[in-house]
């Protein structure tokens, strides 16, 4: 299965766009081919779930370390309510793109096994690598594998 990357304008208040397109499927997809060429690491996340709380530092982290090497964060919330989302936003920082889809339609395309679930794409805009669920020993391990794709050379299809 190809995963297509998204992409979205920051807003200047918090560095977040959330978008509420109704067709969220095809804009994650649009997202993503604008991103070939790039390690995208792609988030799942709600404003229940504790993991998320601790993803967010280390996401932000690996975006400001990372970004000039051709990573790209993403990330996909799943609260049926928009002001929950907000809420979680506006207590966890998110220097990256957040794409709201209060519909679940990316998570059942995607067919997610629980929360955090997260996607690592190389750079050929091909799934490398998914994950169900963030703790320090599971954040080495992504880590390990965003690293050997950054240090990839990039060879377009």
């Amino acid at each position: 299965m190809t995963l297509m990357i998204f992409s979205s304008q920051l807003s200047a208040a918090d560095n977040v766009n959330v978008s509420t397109d109704s067709n969220t499927i095809e804009l994650l997809e649009q997202h993503l081919t604008n991103e070939i060429g790039n390690v995208v690491y792609v988030d799942f996340w709600a404003s229940w779930c504790i993991p998320c709380r601790k993803s967010f530092p280390w996401m932000n982290n690996l975006k400001a370390q990372y970004q000039a090497q051709g990573l790209t964060i993403l990330s996909i919330n799943l609260d049926h309510s928009r002001a929950l989302a907000d809420e979680f936003l506006s207590e966890v920082a998110a220097n990256f793109p957040v794409i709201y889809d209060p519909k679940g339609l990316i998570a059942r395309k995607y067919q997610l096994k629980g929360m955090p679930s997260s996607f690592i794409i190389n750079r050929q805009g091909q799934i490398f690598s998914a994950h169900v669920g963030f703790n320090q020993e599971k954040q080495l391990a992504y880590e390990k594998e965003i690293h050997t794709l950054l240090n990839a050379t990039y060879q377009p299809n």
